[in-house]
């Protein structure tokens, strides 16, 4: 076998991204992991520069024109490339000039892609602060629960005992609060029986929350849906997924509401991932749910605690809302994840499609 056969075929079996320059920053070669990296076929990329979006910065550029003119390799760390007008991608990369004797100088251009590392790291740490933080909370909740159930009795024997029936407007006001902060004290505990996981219409799920919604507010909020109406049933508790459906959904239409949001909307979008990882686990089929409005979008400094028990990007809101849904599809499996920019933010649920194990025990003995 050729060495050069040999060489090409070592290429085209690599998983790092390779693509080879010419002094012009012409495209000569590229293997297949960097067809999919920057989302191009090689017949459309070889004979063209690289286009001016592709760079991340104006120091690349100059890098670059540096590395044909000096021959000196450089490498840059997460480095944010436009592959396409409009997507992003996030890599480490590194050029080396290659100068054989009687050939015309090249570089030679490595791409590992860091998009799912980092967003595996991300999903592994919302999971973990979020077990974290649920354990806490629970705890804290059940103690406060405790004394209350104590004072409330106390109050209700003090009030039989009291001389003036007007007094009891003072015991009243024990009763009242201790109830409140009781009620405060079960939605922090989150759900109080397990996911009773059936056979479920996701699309049907959906409807009916747009259906909820849509009488709660007759005008002001469309609410779109692009669905993809191929999708099997996945295995879950449709009322516990009715509940995180709607207070997603909730939420984006009274952030919409609040901000007087010109063209308000909302979209329903249901989609399939094939080998997606959530977490550490990869799964072969993914469910993923996003529910996309066109608000204000979130503070950034509320973004990176927004599943946290107790915090909330609106006055009127309790905070226990996405803390509460995070936990139902942490039952499921799953996990939801936001994104946020000023006239987008996108809330999706990422549920596995295929039966875990103890699922499929308890969907049986059915």
């Amino acid at each position: 076998m050729g060495g050069g056969i040999l060489h090409k075929r070592l290429l085209d079996n690599l998983r790092t991204a390779v693509v080879m320059l010419d002094s012009e920053l012409c495209v000569r070669y590229l293997n297949p992991a960097a067809e999919m990296l920057l989302a191009t076929s090689a017949v459309r990329a070889i004979g063209q520069t690289l286009p001016d979006y592709f760079y991340d910065d104006e120091d690349a550029r100059t890098a670059l024109q540096q590395c044909i003119e000096d021959e000196h390799p450089f490498t840059r760390r997460e480095a944010r490339l436009s592959v396409a007008p409009g997507y992003e991608v996030t890599v480490d990369y590194s050029v080396s000039p290659i100068n054989e004797p009687g050939q015309p100088l090249c570089l030679l251009l490595e791409l590992q892609a860091l998009d799912r590392l980092l967003r595996i790291t991300r999903e592994e740490a919302l999971l973990h602060a979020h077990q974290a933080t649920r354990a806490l909370v629970r705890g804290v909740a059940h103690e406060i629960k405790n004394p209350l159930g104590g004072i409330r009795g106390a109050a209700q024997l003090l009030e039989r005992a009291l001389p003036d029936p007007e007094l009891t407007e003072y015991t009243k006001v024990i009763i009242d609060e201790a109830d409140r902060l009781r009620n405060v004290a079960d939605r922090m505990l989150g759900p109080r029986k397990p996911p009773q996981f059936r056979p479920v219409n996701v699309h049907e799920c959906l409807e009916h929350v747009r259906q909820l919604l849509l009488a709660e507010h007759p005008s002001g909020v469309a609410i779109w849906r692009d669905y993809d109406i191929s999708l099997p049933d996945v295995i879950a508790d449709r009322d516990q997924m009715i509940q995180v459906l709607l207070n997603l959904i909730r939420n984006a239409t009274q952030a919409l509401l609040e901000s007087s949001t010109q063209d308000a909307r909302i979209i329903m979008r249901t989609r399939v991932l094939r080998q997606f990882t959530i977490g550490s686990l990869r799964h072969r089929l993914v469910l993923r749910v996003d529910v996309i409005d066109n608000g204000p979008g979130i503070d950034p400094e509320v973004q990176e605690t927004l599943f946290y028990p107790m915090v909330s990007g609106r006055a009127a809101g309790t905070g226990l809302g996405l803390s509460i849904a995070q936990s139902i599809i942490s039952q499921h499996h799953g996990l939801i994840e936001c994104e946020s920019v000023p006239g987008e933010t996108v809330f999706s649920i990422l549920l596995p499609m295929e039966q875990p194990e103890d699922v499929e025990k308890e969907i049986h003995a059915l």
